[in-house]
């Protein structure tokens, strides 16, 4: 492991901790160290018990050891359950709070990382990094391990220097006052005890690789099985799903999803069989290194003992310490292991939580206008995704007429979206410029340059929120507006039947009286949101697609109304929106597969391969050869009619 893969675990604690948790990563340490120590009171307690004994100590000698052993026990327990009660009161929330900080990262991004793969892809390593408290969970466990091996180890060594590498200064015999020999003098010089030594470290560094190297074993077959776990996880989703039950159950697909299922747990019980027929092995290997070494240890403390080195009270405590201090290296090691394997999903983090704002953040306010007069002018605008070479929009030229209805037309990929995304600046042009009153878009403070769009997306979402939080888009809700905005998108009626009006809950998520809309009615949602915000310029993309003819033709009345500045499209509403709150006439975008819709446009725009190859009222293009023709001649079929 380098210094990169510390400093990126350190980053990924960090960020913990200014997210406001780090009284669980003091807990955690906290809890480490009482957990390092406290073994070795009970050790040092016996050792010197043995030794007054063994001296005839008087009662209150022995007494008085034994309340010093047990107030030094009872305050690391004290310590130990202050700190686990805040280790754990959180703990069982790590991977939510993991998440928070990923989706708090996600809400700052750049739009265009998140349909970056590369970018999902860290999120899913992120998320998925093989325990139920996440990375963070992960990062953590591997620091209080490592602390509590570090400080129990650093408690063994203060212990047994002293007992391994001095002895008695007559050099006399502990049993009978005679010459020890050679084999004695061995056991007086320090070469034994560096002897000793470098056998532990062998002992722990072949239980190190060994850990490594079934780590890595283990690692194979974790991975060797994700696909068929994703692949799970995406069967729950279609048996929790009523929507995608019904294609199941319509095109009988039963059996196949069942046996594809089956199939996949089968390869996922055999991986996770020899995963822990490996997780077995190992242990055992260890714990065999863990054995040998223990017997090793107290053979060198016996013979040291009995060579008159130290007394029988510092065998116990010299022997005991050195097995647990090379247990507690043999568990530093499995923990510098388990860090390496952590270290590429620690990396994913930091380079996710590092991918930058690559988008130019302008300072300048935009003008504040009543009247809506705002010019939009694409300039040689020429556009390709990041990691494309392919130009999904070749240089564009175009000036937008302020107050106008325009239709955006063209076969599927053909810039149609794009060009939204561009005039929203979700993406960047790759060349030339976007110009807002002559200003550079880029120049413009971007939170307030968002302020003049509303757009229903095609692939738009309605939250589960009350009603009228979901289309205000804030818990402050102008419940008079929200009216007006639900009866211009064809929802009046509908309103009216709610028994909590607009405090009905959209879904059953989080209220169970809330209501499953239908997809019709969260498509009118969207458009009501739409007009609540009431911007200068208004998108719909494929806003209608989702309703039936006559409900088309009633949002697009309404809708028709608001653009122009009329109000709410609600005759019969017995409040009429004032002049004052009455908005201006707005520009307003319309993309849509159905040519009938955007006949009311008097501009439309027909795109092709990133091109206008015409742009013209519905009556002009109709008449012309040209793409516009060939596409409504191709629908007009289906609607009976020709023009």
């Amino acid at each position: 492991m380098n210094r990169q893969d510390i400093r990126n675990q350190f980053r990924v604690l960090s960020d913990y901790r200014r997210a406001g948790y780090g009284n669980v990563i003091l807990c955690a340490c906290c809890v480490a160290v009482v957990q390092g120590i406290r073994p070795y009171i009970a050790l040092l307690l016996m050792g010197r018990l043995l030794d007054n004994v063994y001296a005839g100590a008087g009662l209150s000698r022995l007494f008085l050891l034994t309340a010093a052993a047990l107030g030094a026990e009872w305050l690391c327990a004290a310590i130990f359950a202050l700190a686990i009660k805040g280790y754990n009161k959180k703990m069982e929330y790590m991977y939510e709070q993991q998440n928070l900080l990923i989706d708090k990262k996600l809400l700052d991004m750049d739009y265009e990382y998140l349909e970056n793969p590369k970018v999902h892809g860290m999120i899913h390593s992120i998320r998925n990094a093989g325990t139920n408290r996440g990375l963070i969970g992960r990062v953590l466990d591997d620091l209080e391990r490592t602390l509590q091996a570090a400080v129990s180890i650093l408690a063994a060594v203060i212990l047994t220097l002293p007992l391994l590498f001095t002895g008695l200064s007559s050099g006399q015999g502990a049993l009978n006052n005679q010459d020890p020999g050679r084999f004695g003098a061995f056991f007086r010089s320090p070469l034994s005890t560096l002897l000793l030594l470098l056998l532990i470290a062998a002992m722990i560094l072949i239980s190190y690789r060994t850990d490594l190297s079934f780590g890595q074993k283990i690692k194979r077959f974790h991975e060797k099985r994700t696909k068929d776990e994703n692949f799970l996880d995406h069967c729950m989703g279609i048996f929790s799903s009523p929507e995608r039950q019904k294609d199941l159950r319509i095109y009988q697909q039963q059996k196949l999803i069942r046996e594809k299922s089956e199939e996949a747990i089968r390869r996922v019980e055999r991986e996770t069989c020899r995963e822990a027929g490996l997780t077995s092995a190992g242990e055992a290997v260890k714990r065999t290194i863990s054995a040998f070494t223990g017997l090793l240890v107290y053979v060198f403390a016996a013979l040291r003992a009995a060579y008159g080195l130290i007394t029988p009270g510092e065998v116990v405590t010299c022997a005991s310490s050195i097995i647990r201090m090379s247990s507690s290296l043999a568990e530093l090691m499995s923990a510098l292991a388990s860090s390496k394997y952590n270290a590429r999903y620690c990396s994913d983090y930091v380079r996710f939580m590092e991918t930058g704002r690559k988008r130019y953040e302008g300072t300048l306010p935009v003008e504040k206008r009543q009247d809506n007069r705002f010019s939009v002018e694409f300039e040689n605008v020429s556009f390709r995704y990041p990691g494309s070479e392919e130009y999904v929009i070749r240089n564009l030229n175009l000036k937008l007429l302020i107050g106008e209805r325009i239709a955006i037309v063209g076969r599927n990929g053909s810039g149609k979206t794009t060009f939204i995304k561009l005039l929203c600046r979700l993406y960047d042009v790759t060349e030339g410029c976007i110009r807002l009153n002559g200003v550079d878009i880029r120049k413009y403070d971007y939170q307030e340059y968002c302020r003049l769009f509303s757009v229903v997306f095609q692939d738009f979402r309605i939250f589960a929120f009350p009603l009228g939080e979901a289309v205000a888009c804030s818990e402050n809700v102008d419940e008079d507006r929200a009216r007006d905005a639900l009866a211009a998108a064809g929802l009046s009626e509908a309103l009216k039947r709610l028994p909590q009006g607009l405090h009905t809950w959209v879904g059953k998520e989080y209220a169970d009286e809330g209501i499953a809309f239908s997809g019709g009615e969260k498509q009118k949602m969207a458009i009501a949101r739409a007009v609540y915000k009431n911007a200068p310029f208004v998108i719909m993309d494929e806003p209608t697609a989702a309703l039936d003819p006559l409900s088309e033709c009633e949002v697009y009345e309404g809708f028709d109304r608001v653009v122009s500045g009329e109000g709410s499209g609600n005759p019969s509403s017995p409040r009429r929106p004032s002049e004052a709150s009455r908005p201006a006439g707005k520009t307003a975008f319309y993309i849509s597969h159905r040519l009938a819709s955007c006949r009311f446009c008097r501009n439309i725009l027909v795109f092709d391969q990133g091109r206008i190859v015409q742009q013209g009222s519905h009556e002009e293009l109709v008449e012309k050869e040209g793409l516009y023709r060939e596409l409504w001649n191709a629908q007009a079929q289906y609607y009976g009619a020709a023009d």
